[in-house]
Parts: C-alpha cells; structure tokens; sequence
C-alpha cells in the first residue's frame, strides 16, 4: 500500500508525520502545486492532502486510490461527488485545535486591549529610561472584565472561548447564523443587537454563502467604536475593504486577524497598508498550529486510516 502526502509542510517540520508509514510505503512532498497532482497520485492509495485541489481533472489516472484524509477539518478542496462516483471515501479532522485557536483569540484581543505593541515599543526604543518615573500611560488601556464579549459560531472553538471570556468576568452573547440555538448556557440575540453590544465580537464560524462578508461595512457601522474585532474563521468571513475603511475612520477601535481574504496575504489587501500594531495586528493564519494541535492532528488522520483499513471508516464527509 502507498501512502502519498502531498503536502507535508502544512504541519510543520517540528511535528513527526512518520508513524502514517505504518500502514505501507510512505511518500512525502513538501507542498504539490496543482499541476503535480496527477502525477504524484497516480499510484497512490491513499493520499493525504490540506489544500490540494483534488478532482476528475487532477485525480485523472489515479485508479488504486480509495481513501483521501484531510489534514484539517475543512474539505471544499475536494470534488466529493466525483469521489462518490469512484468509491473514494473522504475524511476530515475535528476539534484538533480548539485550545490553540482559543489561546491566540485571546492572544489577539488581549494585545489590543491592553495596547502592547505601543508599551512594549516605549521600552525598547529607549524612551522609558529617559524618563522621570516610573510608570507610562500614554495610550489608555481597559480590563476584560465587565466588558460584553459576542460571538458568531458556537461550535468547539466559540464554545471554548465564551468559557474563558466568562472566566475573565465578560458577559457573553451570541448569533446563530443558522437560526438554530446551540449554546443555550449563554444569550443569543439577533445580529444587529450583536453588532451593537459587543465590546470584543469574535469570529468561529465556517465560511458559507451565510457568512461571506457577514461583517461587511453596514455591520461595521453599526458596532461601537471603541469596540475590537477578532477574525480566527475565515478571512471572507470579513470584508477586508469595508474593514480597512472602519479602522481608518475610527469607526470601530482595532482588529485582531488571524485570517485574510486570499492568503498569503496581498499587496492589494488594503489592510496591508494600516501598520499601527494598536489598531491592527494580522498573524499569518496559524492560530490553528500549535505544535500539540498539529501532533494532534496527525494523530487523527493515522486513526481515520486505521478505522477505514479495518472496515470502520470513522471522520467520512463523502
């Protein structure tokens, strides 16, 4: 049997993919442009893939092929009606990085909120030690507590983080893009009142025709400003243009991103262009990759292949 993954480098080289070999001949490339696909699958029957596009014209060839695993939880990367057709079964992994995700929510919001980038400047530039005393207050800074912290996706992650923000003395509200209730420990409240009350709205849910551009400019002007928003879904989820315009004009406080609408991040992003740390930090979508959760996550991709080998396919999303 050959395992073939086509993109080891989205796990790091810290983190081992070694034991996927105890299932047959394993094969690594770094990262496969889609025009490598077809060849580097052919023979493969198993492939393990993140981002690869993986369809009738990519797969073409690959006839021993009976298993993809994804080395995430999303799986729009793949043509799963033309993996049905062929009787591919597909499978994903979930709740792998719940704590990391949540960690660097908190990352992000607490380093706006307490204005980091501006103090730990102050230090390093020299400015403090020519002073005469000992404390500096030149850009205010609030505590958590108290505050109303909304989310939108109560999934793991938005669970996860309400839990942390109640820790912190917040008092936490939701939206259900869906309509549904999924969190009824905590308020659900409409959209506007979302936007509206929150004084951290943080972001947990897929991107869909639902959430593309959910924060978009009205839904910007409606929130506070001296409100901070947190991005760790999905960048379309926020209208990068509508974002770079609500930042400028002071209409909402500062943003914390771990995710852009087309990544790497691009010239043309006009959010490349804002460079005042306090008002903006962007982080290279890597709040999902602690070293545990990607040790995680191999660990579940070896598990799926396990389960499928022995005749109990576990994770299928074909």
């Amino acid at each position: 049997m050959k395992i073939v993954v086509l993109e080891r480098s989205s796990v790091g080289r810290d983190v081992s993919v070694d034991k996927l070999g105890q299932f047959g001949e394993l094969i690594c490339y770094d990262n496969t442009k889609t025009e490598e696909i077809r060849e580097r699958a052919k023979d493969a029957d198993i492939l393990v893939v993140n981002k690869s596009k993986l369809n009738a014209e990519t797969l073409e060839g690959a006839d021993r092929l009976r298993l993809i695993c994804e080395f995430a939880t999303g799986f729009d990367n793949v043509d799963l009606a033309y993996c049905k057709k062929k009787g591919i079964t597909v499978t994903n992994c979930s709740d792998y990085s719940t704590p990391s995700v949540a960690q660097h929510t908190f990352a992000l919001a607490l380093a706006l909120l307490e204005n980091l980038p501006y103090y730990d400047t102050y230090v390093k530039n020299g400015t403090y030690a020519g002073q005469d005393k000992f404390s500096h207050f030149g850009v205010a800074f609030r505590e958590m507590e108290s505050l109303t912290w909304g989310i939108v996706g109560m999934g793991h992650i938005g669970t996860k983080v309400a839990g942390i923000a109640e820790a912190f003395g917040c008092r936490v509200i939701h939206y259900a893009v869906t309509g549904k209730r999924n969190a009824a420990k905590y308020e659900q409240v409409s959209f506007d009142e979302l936007l509206q009350r929150s004084d951290i709205l943080s972001l947990h849910c897929p991107l869909s025709d639902l959430t593309h551009h959910l924060i978009d400019k009205d839904a910007l002007s409606k929130m506070k400003s001296s409100a901070i928003l947190i991005n760790v879904a999905r960048g379309a989820v926020v209208d990068n243009a509508a974002l770079y315009e609500a930042l400028t004009k002071g209409e909402i406080a500062a943003a914390g991103l771990d995710v852009v609408e087309g990544e790497p991040i691009s010239p043309d992003n006009p959010l490349s262009n804002i460079a005042d740390s306090g008002k903006l930090i962007i982080t290279p979508h890597m709040a999902w990759g602690s070293s545990e959760a990607r040790g995680r996550l191999v660990t579940i991709v070896c598990d799926n292949i396990a389960s499928y080998l022995n005749g109990t396919p576990k994770n299928v999303v074909s």
